[in-house]
């Protein structure tokens, strides 16, 4: 889950801002460590070269260089983040060289839903997604506040009950890599992972048809005993029956999970009730 090997460019643009800003400080922190060491050999007791001068008047030289150096590497320190940021907006659309693919993400405890509605289906702990294709997430939460991160994919986002955040990113290589949760949300947040499955977009088309044919159905009944408390939950597969099902969630017409609504043990010691949309 190494933010050093992004998957996509929202992950390599991030990555980039933190290797410029890494380049900032060492511009002022190495050459201090080096006059550290200068300054104790030069006015070391056995040095007779070395002038000791404990009375000295203001120096305007001395003062430019103490102040002019922290001011410049944060006026460039700043500039990096300033473009990056409002570069890497979440709520920005992605270019693709697929068909943006819309994912509904609710956050639960402690396991990850995935909806995917104009596929017809829905998943528990597992994100299936086709390489190349621009991501459009809308994310909330079901009980307390949350925090969606894959690390190789960049911009982590908070999910809030009764609210709707907006992320877009793009997965560009196949493979399997790693979500989680980055905020403490009680018990079950060790095991609060889930795996991101990119495949190529034939093989997710696919994926998607078959799926849309599981077995097991999710409708507003179903999403009841999903939304229970439980650790470690294994990946499960459905249909989607009830397309409005994430909507339902975040107008809270379906009740908050029952671990934060009675006090499921650890449950109640992260917050985020929100009453916006």
């Amino acid at each position: 889950m190494s933010i050093l090997d992004p998957q996509g460019p929202v992950g390599a643009a991030e990555k980039a801002i933190l290797m410029d800003s890494l380049g900032i400080m060492l511009a002022i922190v190495l050459p201090t460590i080096a006059a550290i060491f200068a300054f104790a050999f030069w006015f070391r007791a056995s040095n007779t070269r070395a002038r000791y001068q404990p009375k000295w008047a203001y120096s305007g030289r001395i003062e430019l260089v103490v102040w002019s150096i922290p001011a410049l590497t944060v006026m460039l320190l700043g500039g990096v983040a300033w473009l990056g940021a409002h570069d890497l907006d979440p709520g920005k659309a992605i270019e693709g060289s697929e068909k943006p693919l819309r994912i509904q993400v609710v956050s639960l405890d402690w396991k990850w839903l995935f909806i995917y509605p104009d596929q017809g289906v829905a998943a528990v702990n597992v994100l299936t997604i086709p390489a190349g294709a621009p991501l459009q997430f809308e994310l909330t939460s079901a009980s307390v506040m949350n925090a969606f991160f894959v690390p190789q994919f960049g911009s982590m986002i908070y999910t809030m009950y009764g609210m709707t955040s907006r992320l877009n990113l793009r997965a560009d290589n196949p493979g399997v890599f790693r979500g989680l949760s980055a905020h403490f949300s009680g018990d079950g947040f060790p095991g609060m992972h889930f795996d991101v499955r990119v495949v190529p977009p034939d093989q997710f088309s696919k994926w998607a048809e078959d799926s849309s044919r599981a077995e097991k159905a999710l409708d507003k009944t179903g999403y009841g005993e999903i939304a229970k408390a439980s650790m470690n939950a294994r990946p499960e597969i459905y249909r989607l029956t009830d397309p409005g099902l994430f909507e339902a969630i975040v107008t809270q017409k379906l009740p908050p999970s029952k671990g934060a609504q009675s006090g499921v043990k650890g449950a109640s010691l992260a917050t985020g009730v929100a009453d916006a949309r």
